[in-house]
């Protein structure tokens, strides 16, 4: 048989499955009459999707390693670059910018764990005739339908309907939302470091041949971030009719079929693309310590004020009082003498305090020793779980 003639019998017959059967049997001679034999055409399609998907998630699971080792490599570099931190878009304490790329390295680790727990709820087939009993089979229906299933690599699909339950495709549509959404924010991330005020991170830019707008020539767009934010959109849009395709009447209807068809190869399509890009965002991301340094030594001291508040407090000031005591020094901090000076020459201070011990308690780099330490333990674990 050629597909161009099954082709033409489905113009003919409108079924395509059953055009396949037909043209399977005429193929096969006196052995035609088992092609199809006591089977339905979901256990043909579902168990071919599940086929595709198997080969989908092997690809989805080798992006989010290869992004979450990106990331990895930046955290290691970086373990103890000093940056600000910012919560509520404002300045907080200094981080490290390892200890950033470690979060976000973790985060997607778990999307890697993540597709591993649910796979073999997803790759799943069914030979069980069309409602799912296996009646057609007779009394062997369990061993026909376990011995096809292993044959092709696949679980089987525990009590299906005539179709394979729609809950597995809703909760992988569910995981490439979550993806989608990650990896938005990350891109996010690096769209808002980007900005000319801040400039401490930029995405790679060609500066012999690349063209970051048509009339303003100094541009340099964060482009491959700004595409994976309008694809992670969609993306997660196309989570919606999955859900809504877990509603079947009865043991199926067609509801699900033609939206299928487009949403689940498109989402798939889609993640594996964010997820290429996010993978070259971050192999290539160009880091500006001397900006980040920049930020930090323009605060003059005020982002350390936690610090310098638990070190005031261990040494007897109550917690309040020394709350207090530094949100009225910040206010002219940022305006004149930076946070050490004026905290060196307040009185109270002074006795719990001397200057040396003031200017260690605002120093960026000693205040990211912790970060440091936690981003070694975060991608240690991280690197052992990845190349198991």
């Amino acid at each position: 048989m050629t597909l161009a003639q099954a082709d033409a019998l489905e113009r003919e017959l409108r079924h395509d499955v059953m055009a396949l059967v037909r043209s399977l049997a005429e193929a096969a001679g006196s052995s035609g009459r088992w092609v199809h034999y006591g089977a339905t055409s979901a256990d043909i399609t579902d168990t071919a999707l599940a086929l595709e998907l198997k080969e989908s998630v092997a690809i989805l699971r080798e992006d989010l390693r290869e992004l979450a080792l990106a990331l990895v490599a930046l955290a290691r570099k970086h373990r103890a670059t000093p940056e600000i931190g910012r919560t509520h878009g404002q300045h907080a304490v200094p981080i490290s910018f390892g200890y950033k790329m470690a979060s976000a390295a973790a985060e997607i680790a778990r999307h890697h764990r993540r597709l591993e727990e649910l796979a073999p709820r997803l790759l799943v087939g069914k030979m069980a005739g069309a409602v799912g009993t296996g009646a057609g089979f007779g009394a062997h229906a369990p061993e026909v339908e376990a011995g096809v299933m292993r044959r092709l690599g696949i679980g089987v699909a525990e009590a299906p309907t005539q179709i394979v339950g729609r809950d597995r495709i809703a909760e992988f549509a569910n995981f490439m939302a979550l993806v989608a959404a990650s990896t938005e924010r990350l891109a996010t991330e690096v769209r808002n470091l980007q900005r000319t005020e801040i400039g401490e991170v930029m995405e790679a830019f060609d500066e012999s041949k690349q063209v970051g707008s048509s009339t303003m020539a100094q541009k340099r767009n964060p482009m491959l971030s700004e595409n994976v934010a309008s694809l992670a959109r969609l993306v997660r849009a196309f989570q919606l009719p999955a859900l809504e395709n877990m509603i079947q009447w009865h043991e199926r209807d067609l509801a699900n079929s033609a939206n299928e068809r487009i949403a689940l190869p498109h989402s798939i399509v889609l993640t594996d693309d964010i997820l290429r890009k996010m993978v070259e965002v971050f192999r290539t991301l160009r880091v500006d310590t001397d900006r980040m340094a920049e930020h930090l030594k323009r605060s003059q001291g005020n982002a350390m004020t936690e610090n310098l508040m638990l070190a005031l407090t261990a040494r007897g000031m109550a917690r309040a009082d020394a709350h207090e005591r530094l949100r009225t020094l910040t206010r002219g901090a940022a305006h004149g003498a930076g946070l050490a000076d004026r905290a060196a020459a307040d009185p109270t201070i002074a006795t719990l305090l001397t200057p040396a011990e003031i200017a260690e308690l605002l120093d960026p780099e000693a205040y990211v020793r912790a970060a440091a330490a936690k981003t070694d333990r975060v991608i240690d674990r991280i690197e052992s779980e990845l190349h198991r």
